[in-house]
């Protein structure tokens, strides 16, 4: 069998250069590389195009103008950086080059890595599970600060504290934020808060800086005191684009000292315009009150006025007066009836005038007329006393009547209430007091 030599494939430079750039990407896709940047250019694009080289090579790298927003370091020529980049191939031109996603400075990078161990370690511990997270109170009672007390971020703190609530005492446990022993005092500076119980929640700050600057809150264990803490702790470190473990481990996290100092205080503005309302409300309400107190007590009043013995008293002489005229007027009506019945009988009389009739009829006239007179005496005599009896009985129930009998009716001068138990009076008032006869007013001096 003849052997049949297969013609070898033919690359355009298209093609060649579009294969390389697959088998480039499909290799690498996104590496980290380190290396100093020289032969940096900064066109009006806004993009950077630089060279990455080391001792013995280079290779071109291009940081477009949207990955630039994250950037910790501003790029410059002869920095030491550690970039996360895609390989990728300019296949125009058939060059080799470097598509930067991330770029750090070259010490950052292993403090980076370090920082992404301990998150993930910490995290799959549930360190920073929401359900540890420790409520805010809502009023402090007092306000814990841990920081460098010589450091901008405890001024900005105290500046934010005193302008929003400046009732509320501060504690300051001071701690180097920054340095080998920075972790340690950080942590102690925590423990110390909780030991003493003197405020009920903790604000952890220091101002912003580089990654190294921050390690100290980078540092396990600081998240583990963090963590431990009882008191709620805020932590407030660098500026809004600083994240750091303790972040993680609080139980807020504000982007910057001065927002967590607002976060740990209620605004003293609010709270005067809530309590304004509650006034203003507690107001409407205790006139309500008042309102439906007045009504009550003038129905009261009223009531009173018509259960007072005086009252009753002129009631009763009313009534009396009407029974007194009722019975003249029954007495009278009476006496008529009987006047008309004498002269009717003395009409039957003159009818029949035989002499001995006339003189026996004038006497049994005579005696009925004296019998008649001594029985409306009689009648009136049995009126009047019974009218008697009841002017002394209404008499026997007024409060004259028992003046008479030797007592005597007290009242308080300044307000004229009466006074039924010394627990009223105090040494030097002034009390009237009401005999059968007449009043006179009296200072206590004694009790």
């Amino acid at each position: 069998m003849n052997k049949i030599n297969t013609p070898p494939k033919i690359y355009t430079v298209s093609e060649l250069n579009r294969e390389a750039a697959l088998a480039l990407g499909e290799h690498f896709l996104m590496i980290w590389v380190e290396g100093e940047i020289s032969n940096l250019s900064a066109p009006s694009s806004g993009h950077l195009y630089f060279s990455l080289k080391d001792a013995g090579a280079q290779v071109r790298c291009a940081l477009f103008k949207n990955q630039q927003r994250g950037l910790r370091c501003k790029p410059a020529n002869g920095m030491q950086v550690l970039l996360r980049a895609e390989v990728s191939l300019y296949e125009p031109r058939g060059d080799y080059q470097l598509i930067v996603e991330r770029m750090e400075a070259a010490g950052d990078g292993v403090l980076r890595r370090a920082f992404d161990a301990l998150r993930l370690k910490l995290s799959e511990e549930g360190l920073f599970d929401a359900s540890r997270k420790k409520p805010l109170p809502r009023l402090p009672q007092a306000i814990g600060i841990i920081t460098s007390a010589t450091g901008a971020a405890i001024r900005d703190i105290l500046s934010v504290l005193k302008r929003r609530f400046p009732a509320i005492p501060v504690i300051v446990y001071p701690a180097a934020v920054q340095g080998a022993n920075a972790k340690f005092e950080v942590a102690q500076a925590i423990q110390s808060a909780n030991r003493h119980g003197a405020c009920d929640i903790l604000i952890l700050a220091r101002g912003g800086g580089s990654l190294e600057d921050l390690q100290a809150f980078n540092e396990e264990i600081v998240a583990r005191a963090i963590a431990a803490s009882g008191i709620p702790i805020i932590s407030g470190i660098g500026h809004e684009t600083d994240v750091t473990i303790a972040d993680f481990a609080a139980d807020l996290r504000a982007a910057t000292p001065t927002a967590a100092a607002e976060h740990a205080t209620p605004d003293q503005q609010q709270w005067l315009h809530g309590f304004m309302q509650l006034e203003k409300r507690l107001e409407q309400v205790l006139q309500r009150k008042l309102i439906r107190t007045r009504q009550s007590l003038d129905w009261l009043d009223k009531r009173l006025a018509q259960q007072h013995p005086g009252q009753r008293l002129r009631r009763n002489a009313e009534r009396l007066e009407a029974l007194q005229r009722r019975l003249i007027q029954s007495m009278l009506k009476k006496q008529q009836h009987q006047k008309h019945r004498l002269a009717a009988q003395s009409a039957r009389l003159a009818q029949f005038n035989p002499a001995i009739r006339i003189l026996s009829q004038q006497q049994r006239q005579h005696y009925l007329s004296q019998r008649l007179e001594r029985a409306m005496q009689h009648q009136l005599e049995q009126s009047r006393l019974r009218l008697a009896n009841t002017g002394q009985t209404l008499h026997a129930v007024s409060p004259l009547a028992t003046l008479q009998r030797g007592y005597a009716l007290v009242t308080e001068v300044e307000n004229g209430n009466l006074v039924r138990s010394v627990q009223q009076l105090a040494v030097g008032d002034r009390i009237q007091t009401r005999v059968a006869d007449g009043q006179f007013v009296s200072e206590i001096v004694e009790l």
